[in-house]
């Protein structure tokens, strides 16, 4: 599973598959009483007052997200971490908002080649949980685009600086479903005429991208996924009797914050210098879980479980070994099951969540040249 699912929620006992087995539904559901306060983002060190005034807004709204970003993106772009630091010269970049056909504005950017150089394929992006395909993904992206390839992204629906709830996924088939209808429209564009294109997706973003193929599964000629949640492992599965209390809780309250917000840098950068980057993130969704979220990530993972067996595609899994975010058995079981007749599982020994960009300077860009090395070797032609 996702660990994040337990980690992030930590309901202490009540979640726990020891929880005493006669407790009632009623005791669960008055011992989980939803909260609607918001967490107060820290001060960021180093930074102005005005800055941490800015950062410290109500980010609920988009608009407020987008001001937020607006404020910050020139002093991420100084940040010294070697994504940003030793990222190619002559990138092309592009900032969009495209209107989905439930009428939210969605955040698209794209990375391309330098001018003269053929794309090779389309990668295209799904960010996880929390998260927003600008910041680090940038330089990630531009690492892939500095080896001809265009990279496409989309921020999903209630996060970064797209339209809905901060933090709020109202249905996970509806993040599948406005990632296909953005990524159906960046594939028609001239420059990815008669190009493969790859999804790839990292933790959550994981999820989605499976749940793309699964509804799609003739769309794509391979997958790429980082830490993927698409499992619940039986040793968190959380008891019936608590799941039933968190189903009845998001339909009564479905936009409050149940679990307690916790902080999990620490399990997420596994170098210290990094982590502290992380506070830089600051359209983040870094408050306390959503009721309806928990229960709509739950069930995406258990119906991705029941479908593994359907996986197709050209398969890339790549896990930190020492992940325990989402747990690197999980891979191993999507490796087993998935009926992909090329298929790879590589997994990074000591390696964190954030093997992309939470590691050290060597072993980001060796999981980088991984994806790359594996792009090349299906689009090159024989």
């Amino acid at each position: 599973m996702d660990r994040a699912l337990t980690s992030r929620f930590n309901i202490p006992s009540t979640l726990s598959p020891y929880y005493h087995r006669r407790t009632s539904l009623a005791a669960i559901t008055r011992r989980i009483t939803p909260a609607i306060v918001s967490a107060k983002r820290s001060p960021i060190e180093g930074v102005s007052e005005e800055l941490n005034l800015i950062a410290s807004e109500e980010l609920d709204q988009a608009p407020a997200r987008r001001r937020v970003r607006s404020a910050f993106v020139d002093l991420q772009l100084q940040l010294d971490h070697c994504l940003i630091k030793k990222a190619p010269i002559g990138i092309r970049t592009e900032e969009w908002y495209e209107r989905n056909s439930k009428g939210e504005e969605i955040f698209c950017k794209c990375w391309l080649p330098e001018a003269g150089v053929k794309i090779k394929a389309a990668v295209c992006f799904c960010h996880g949980y929390g998260s927003t395909c600008t910041f680090l993904f940038d330089g990630i992206a531009k690492q892939i685009a500095g080896s001809g390839y265009g990279v496409y992204a989309i921020d999903h629906p209630g996060f970064g600086l797209s339209d809905g709830l901060h933090g709020h996924i109202p249905s996970f088939d509806d993040l599948a479903d406005n990632a296909i209808e953005q990524f159906t429209k960046m594939k028609g564009r001239p420059e990815l005429r008669n190009v493969p294109r790859f999804l790839f997706g990292q933790s959550m973003g994981g999820a989605i991208a499976l749940k793309v193929h699964l509804k799609e599964p003739q769309a794509w000629d391979g997958l790429i996924l980082v830490a993927p949640m698409c499992k619940i492992s039986e040793d968190v599965k959380p008891p019936k009797l608590v799941l039933n209390a968190l189903i009845l809780m998001s339909t009564l309250f479905p936009k409050a914050k149940l679990f307690p917000k916790k902080d999990m840098s620490e399990l997420f950068f596994r170098d210290p210098s990094k982590r502290k980057l992380s506070d830089y993130d600051v359209i983040c969704y870094d408050d306390q879980t959503r009721l309806k979220t928990a229960v709509e990530l739950l069930n995406a993972t258990r119906d991705i479980e029941m479908q593994v067996d359907k996986v197709s595609l050209p398969l890339l899994i790549l896990h930190g070994a020492a992940d325990r975010v989402t747990d690197p058995n999980v891979s191993k079981f999507l490796h087993e099951q998935a009926i992909s007749q090329d298929k790879i599982l590589k997994l990074y020994p000591g390696g964190y969540h954030c093997i992309l960009e939470g590691d050290t300077d060597e072993n980001i860009f060796t999981v980088i040249n991984d994806i790359v090395a594996w792009l090349d070797a299906r689009t090159t032609p024989k």
